[in-house]
């Protein structure tokens, strides 16, 4: 009895998704650029890329020379601070103009003695902020730095004997403030965007560079099981690269504990691949060369990774980029990946998110078989 053409149509495209992982097991630049990106490319951006203050150069200005400028000095320790160097006010511009400094500490005369009688010193913070995250992170421990000890310095000469409001800092989900819980599992969603349009695009334009399209136009198969083999079977190969990467690199090797659901995850990932390989058939049905390929879709991918919400929050971009961002699965996927993997969020909390990424994909799907067909046409 024959299949139906419906059996037909899955049957092929499994066919052809195998031979999909074939291709890709025998091209050792794609397996060696993704074995490279889920492995050693983490755990460089984690240990490498700090958002947290770690051995700044720092200088002070001691003006006043009291116990209580000594103990300021003393509390910039390690590992936020080198220890800091004494040195002249007119040393200042000369150190921060060549780099000798990060940040320099003006402690004026007469600091505990204003403090004693109740005035309020002027206390100088001179910062090199061409490192910009440093300079800016940097400036406010070295703010509660010198808050804390002027406090506790007044507690102990009874000159404030009571502190109405005490502030307490919980950190949840990183309590240690550590990037590299952050910049781990983030890399691992930046690189799934990368090697999704790349791996599926790569498929195309190398079926067409070594003419081995000509073959299946001729094999009694449709435009849309040669597109569909591609995304589930690249799709997968990427899906089972995460799972691994998130085991070995990021849990044993980082030891960056994952508080939620893995599974789910691989869910949400496995939608937002199919999104984003459906773009990758569609990008390379433009092009005409893997040249062409590439200078289409490294603006795609760094602009998907940059404004997702990955590096900096959605809520701090303007207006326009949060409304055109929210059309690009990437935006959505990065939000269900931080409530899953950082919060241990469930399925009740990110389904928004899965649906339209789901929505998108189908969008996405259809352009792509659309030009498929149209690229198919013009090879025949």
């Amino acid at each position: 009895m024959a299949a139906s053409p419906l059996v037909r149509w899955f049957i092929n495209v499994y066919r052809l998704g195998l031979k999909e992982m074939i291709a890709l097991a025998r091209d050792p630049v794609l397996l060696g650029l993704m074995i490279f990106s889920f492995t050693f490319s983490i755990y460089s951006v984690a240990h490498g890329v700090r958002t947290e203050v770690r051995n700044a150069a720092i200088a002070v200005v001691d003006g006043d020379g009291s116990q209580l400028s000594r103990r300021i000095v003393e509390a910039l320790q390690p590992p936020y601070f080198l220890k800091p160097q004494l040195i002249d006010r007119s040393a200042v511009d000369v150190g921060l103009d060549r780099g000798l400094f990060t940040f320099v500490l003006d402690l004026p005369p007469g600091l505990q003695s204003d403090l004693s009688a109740g005035r309020e010193p002027t206390i100088g913070l001179a910062v090199d902020a061409t490192a910009m995250t440093q300079a800016g992170v940097g400036t406010t421990y070295i703010s509660n730095i010198v808050d804390r000890e002027i406090t506790a310095f007044l507690e102990q000469s009874s000159t404030v004997s009571l502190v109405p409001v005490e502030v307490v800092i919980r950190a949840y989900f990183n309590p240690n403030l550590d990037s590299t819980w952050f910049m781990s599992v983030m890399q691992v969603v930046e690189n799934v965007t990368i090697l999704s349009i790349i791996l599926v695009g790569a498929a195309v334009i190398r079926e067409r560079e070594r003419g081995t399209i000509e073959h299946l136009l001729v094999m009694p198969i449709t435009a849309s099981e040669i597109a569909v083999a591609k995304i589930w079977a690249n799709g997968l190969i990427i899906l089972i690269a995460v799972f691994l990467s998130l085991h070995y690199v990021v849990q044993m090797l980082l030891g960056v504990p994952i508080l939620g659901s893995i599974p789910l995850f691989l869910g949400s990932a496995a939608i937002y691949l199919f999104a984003t390989t459906s773009m990758g058939v569609l990008l390379a049905t433009v092009a005409n060369s893997m040249p062409q390929f590439a200078m289409m879709a490294i603006p795609c991918f760094v602009v998907m990774n940059l404004l997702s919400g990955a590096t900096t929050p959605l809520e701090s971009m303007p207006q326009f980029f949060q409304v055109a961002m929210k059309a690009l699965p990437s935006t959505h996927f990065v939000a269900a990946s931080q409530a899953v993997l950082y919060r241990g969020a469930g399925i009740d909390i990110i389904w928004p998110q899965m649906m339209l990424m789901a929505g998108q994909g189908s969008i996405f799907l259809a352009l792509a078989l659309h030009r498929f067909r149209a690229m198919l046409a013009r090879q025949s």
